[in-house]
């Protein structure tokens, strides 16, 4: 819940404050450069004066001529309409991004500048991710009128980074949920519960958390997926099965406060996902210890993540269609690609 401004600063613009007779602003994280480095800036003594700087200081963004600025104005009005947690993945991309190429002009930048930078981060994974930050903020530039055209896109071939192939066998999936629990209620029967729901419907982590009974309803679970990346962003209506509408029991009387209205939530009867944060911390401890018991006490010797499971739901699919539509992806290609992990039957041809 956002704390209440104080007097003095009601009224005044997002992240401004008055305090010991002068103006200031509370930088954005990942701002700073565009504020002399600072975190808090002075903005002036008086209203006119605080207004006047605020305007000179927008103005050289707004007008950027730099890389530099450019990423400063992409933190300040794209970065938030992201999830958090790209937001807190785009900032870590910005940062070296910006190590290299804050002076570099707009006009300035041409492929090779980009293969070398890829090749100075080989060793980096992200390196990937941080040209595509610097991809999207060359499209917001033609967008708000810096540029005419994009400087690289379409102009260079960047190795992707090879998907997962981890398949989890059915009979992993047996070992899992036969792993003995203390409690009825306990962690273990949650997260054995989580893996029957998640194989049955190929929910994310994040929407399977937040479901809750109201999204239980006569003619099946109702989800609108959360991540918009690849997806459709339609609302979904998963049909009810035997084993679904089992599952789901089982889910709700392992619940360690009954009268919850999460599927899956805490011994305070609140959500795991945590919105704000973007992330599931409670959840995400309860997963690696099932884990830990599952590669200590079965028979099972490879780990597998829980987005494993997601990818197990769209290979067990009998069709890439299905597939598509049980992951909610908008482009088949992504799910044929990262989440089809069972090798293809081929037919000799005698």
């Amino acid at each position: 819940m956002p704390r209440v401004r104080r007097p003095e600063n009601r009224g005044l613009p997002l992240r401004w404050r008055f305090d010991h007779g002068a103006y200031y602003y509370q930088v954005p994280l990942g701002c700073e450069s565009a504020w002399d480095g600072k975190r808090t800036f002075r903005l002036g003594k008086s209203l006119p004066e605080a207004y006047r700087t605020w305007a000179d200081r927008l103005g050289s963004i707004e007008n950027a001529k730099t890389i530099g600025s450019l990423l400063d104005r992409y933190l300040l009005e794209v970065l938030p309409t992201k999830e958090v947690t790209t937001q807190a993945h785009n900032r870590s991309a910005i940062k070296p991004l910006r190590a290299v190429f804050a002076d570099v002009g707009l006009f300035d930048l041409r492929p090779r500048h980009v293969y070398q930078y890829i090749e100075k981060r080989m060793a980096k994974t992200s390196a990937r991710r941080e040209i595509e930050v610097l991809s999207h903020a060359f499209t917001k530039a033609i967008e708000w009128g810096y540029i005419d055209r994009h400087p690289f896109k379409g102009q260079i071939r960047l190795t992707g980074e090879k998907p997962r192939t981890r398949y989890v066998e059915d009979w992993e999936i047996i070992e899992c949920l036969s792993l003995p629990s203390k409690r009825a209620r306990g962690s273990v029967k949650a997260v054995q519960a989580y893996i029957r729901v998640k194989l049955l419907t190929g929910m994310r982590r994040g929407d399977l958390l937040r479901l809750t009974l109201a999204d239980l309803k006569e003619d099946g679970i109702h989800v609108t997926p959360h991540k918009t990346a690849n997806s459709t962003g339609k609302r979904l209506i998963i049909q009810w099965s035997d084993e679904l509408r089992e599952a789901v029991e089982v889910a709700k009387t392992v619940r360690p406060m009954r009268f919850s209205q999460y599927l899956f939530c805490n011994r305070k009867g609140e959500c795991y996902y945590d919105d704000k944060a973007g992330r599931a911390g409670g959840w995400d401890s309860m997963w690696r210890g099932f884990i830990n018991r599952v590669l200590k006490e079965t028979n099972i010797e490879n780990r597998f993540t829980e987005h494993d499971l997601r990818a197990k739901c769209a290979s067990d699919a009998t069709t890439l269609e299905h597939a598509r539509a049980v992951l909610a992806h908008a482009d088949g290609r992504i799910t044929d690609r990262v989440y089809r992990r069972r090798p293809e039957l081929v037919k000799p041809l005698r």
